[in-house]
């Protein structure tokens, strides 16, 4: 006899098993679709790191989830670098926080996330697709789920694809990092060094958001000649650099579903948005999503079903706008600094010096990042 599920969730990455977490509290019964386990030693190790804002730690935490310290750094201060002088620099302190973000060490989330999921009776991890009155698809930008429900009712998928491909790495800096993230906008290159290790260690994540072409040419590079080609871009103020793991990199795309939901289904996370992560608020919205439809699901009407659609509106309402706004944000800021014109040099300057004397506008800026 087969078994009956509630919810079944496609994916087991962050966002999934966050969902899946959220939504065994509500004493629902989760099957949850996880990937093929790889044979150990045949892939890389994992380089990425998160920007976790406080919202997105207090989902976590409440899971039993969040990373042990040495695995999520706080960051004090936030230090942004345009290219002829603009300046702008952002602290915890002025919005009366302990931390503006924590940078999380990606394999180290996920085995959080992986012992939560083993340990909640609601959660059964499976190979396929079960029946359930409800699918959430949560299996990333390229979603095949995404695709077989859209057939039924078209989720209109668009990609706005950027020249660029993002190049990540780990670190080891000159001198401690003192829990500042630090970021260059110049030339068209986007550059954040993320610190690691704890408030005083000395490494740090590299996201450095390149052309294709000068892309292709940086993975070829020895590390030493990697790490020179890097300060030429960061200056002085990185200090000395050296490589410590091995360059993964990926295409860079503004993407959206213009259907977020349907009978019986609903995107989450990368599946229904990705945006540019020069702004690193690429997680925080995923998790955002997981909570928000796990909210709406838990205050749902006795009479209605898990997968009614007009419930599962909701859920993309409240959502949609909010990562409306955010990928404008980080196209506009994109679209900015991609220029090479002297003319939008200096305006973008004029800016950014601007913004840094707003007061106001810059405080409000800073909570919203933070996710206060």
């Amino acid at each position: 006899m087969s078994k009956t599920f509630d919810v079944c969730i496609r994916g087991d990455g962050v966002v999934g098993r966050t969902l899946a977490l959220l939504l065994a509290r509500e004493r629902l019964r989760v099957a949850l679709v996880a990937r093929p386990e790889k044979a150990a030693g045949t892939q890389p190790a994992d380089v990425r790191a998160y920007a976790l804002n406080s919202a997105s730690r207090g989902v976590l935490e409440a899971l039993r989830a969040w990373p042990e310290a040495a695995f999520a750094t706080p960051v004090l201060e936030m230090q942004v670098w345009g290219d002829d002088g603009g300046k702008l620099d952002f602290t915890a302190r002025s919005v009366g926080q302990d931390a503006l973000a924590w940078i999380v060490d990606v394999p180290a989330l996920e085995q959080q996330l992986v012992q939560a999921v083993r340990y909640q009776p609601q959660i059964e991890t499976v190979a396929e697709p079960a029946k359930a009155a409800l699918q959430v698809i949560c299996e990333g930008q390229k979603s095949a789920s995404r695709d077989e429900f859209g057939q039924l009712r078209p989720v209109n998928w668009t990609v706005k694809p950027y020249p660029q491909k993002a190049i990540a790495a780990r670190l080891e800096l000159g001198t401690p990092h003192d829990g500042v993230a630090r970021q260059w906008f110049t030339g068209g290159d986007i550059v954040a060094l993320l610190p690691l290790s704890g408030g005083q260690g000395n490494l740090a994540a590299l996201v450095w958001s390149v052309s294709v072409e000068r892309a292709g040419a940086l993975e070829k590079l020895s590390p030493e000649e990697f790490c020179k080609a890097l300060e030429a871009v960061c200056g002085r103020e990185a200090g000395s650099l050296r490589l410590t793991s091995e360059r993964a990199s990926w295409p860079l795309s503004l993407s959206s579903a213009g259907h977020w939901v349907g009978p019986g289904w609903a995107l989450a996370g990368d599946a229904a948005h990705t945006v540019h992560p020069l702004a690193g608020q690429g997680l925080n919205l995923g998790l955002a999503d997981a909570a928000c439809l796990a909210g709406v699901l838990a205050q749902r009407e006795y009479w209605r079903g898990l997968g009614d659609e007009k419930l599962l509106r909701r859920y993309e309402r409240a959502r949609k706008a909010d990562v409306a706004a955010m990928g404008a944000v980080t196209d506009g800021l994109h679209g900015l600094f991609a220029q090479t014109d002297g003319r939008w040099q200096a305006l973008r300057n004029w800016g950014m010096k601007g913004f840094e004397r707003s007061g106001f506008l810059k405080n409000w800026l800073t909570r919203q990042a933070a996710g206060l």
